[in-house]
């Protein structure tokens, strides 16, 4: 069974579909991302899968079973939402953030328990955010702030979690910095992950399975090393491109044609000309 499953789904803001008889299969305990073209409904996707928008037809499908069937808390024990660029109130701590993935559990029978300080103190410290904890969310890098929202999620003690461009706004050290937390936790708890990226050759090395949408359908799905090709990018992204084999981790690293400064290399030495 997959984790997470689509079937011929439409989704639309108003009467334009963004999405049109999608289905799409999600594998369990892998990391899937989507990829496209900014507005092709990546992000809509996402959502509709995370229950936060209904469907105009069609049915998402978590662990075999209808999604708007089911009631919030037991979705929110199994599944935890990330969405894009997320703002916490003024004030508040990395602590009071984090405990706040614990209240799909929480009711007027059960309070605050071992097992809640339990997930809140691991969370903290898979995202080595504990010396921060006291910290307000508002006054951390950008980096840390991602971190503390990750660790949030992760307190929620779900199998899988959905996260909107999670290294928007973020620099180059600290994008891998939080894709190899995201790649650890993948490793070690084998979650599944499921997130938007704009960053393909990001996407090629921490993926093992990308969604490439266009035309408001799945164009190709499957291992980047497998999919990502020059046609590919092409029809998905409307650009000439090269595709190489990243020499690090071996993955496909797309190199895009356009204008630029020509450099020409010899003995790993770069001569302007």
């Amino acid at each position: 069974m997959y984790a997470l499953e689509t079937r011929v789904l439409t989704l639309s803001y108003g009467n334009e579909p963004i999405i049109q008889n999608l289905s799409l299969k999600i594998p369990r305990g892998e990391i899937t991302v989507f990829v496209g073209s900014n507005g092709c409904g990546k992000s809509t996707l996402l959502r509709s899968i995370a229950r936060l928008l209904k469907p105009r037809k069609g049915s998402v499908l978590l662990d075999g079973k209808e999604i708007l069937q089911l009631p919030t808390k037991e979705i929110a024990k199994k599944l935890a939402v990330l969405p894009q660029g997320p703002i916490a109130p003024e004030g508040l701590t990395v602590m009071q953030l984090v405990k706040q993935g614990r209240y799909p559990y929480q009711n007027w029978l059960q309070q605050w328990s071992k097992e809640d300080e339990y997930m809140v103190q691991r969370a903290l410290e898979d995202t080595k955010m504990k010396e921060l904890s006291e910290r307000p969310v508002d006054a951390l890098s950008g980096g840390q702030r991602q971190r503390a929202w990750i660790a949030m999620t992760l307190a929620q003690g779900t199998d899988i979690l959905l996260l909107d461009e999670p290294t928007t706004y973020l620099d180059m050290a600290h994008q891998v910095e939080v894709l190899d937390l995201l790649f650890d936790l993948n490793e070690r708890e084998k979650c599944t992950i499921v997130m938007v990226l704009h960053d393909l050759n990001l996407a090629c090395r921490y993926a093992h399975n990308i969604v490439a949408i266009a035309d408001k359908r799945v164009y190709a799905q499957g291992k980047p090393e497998e999919i990502v090709t020059r046609e590919m990018i092409r029809n998905v992204f409307q650009m000439e491109c090269e595709i190489v084999v990243d020499n690090l981790f071996g993955t496909p690293l797309c190199i895009p044609h356009g204008k630029g400064r020509k450099i020409k290399y010899e003995k790993n030495k770069t001569i302007a000309v």
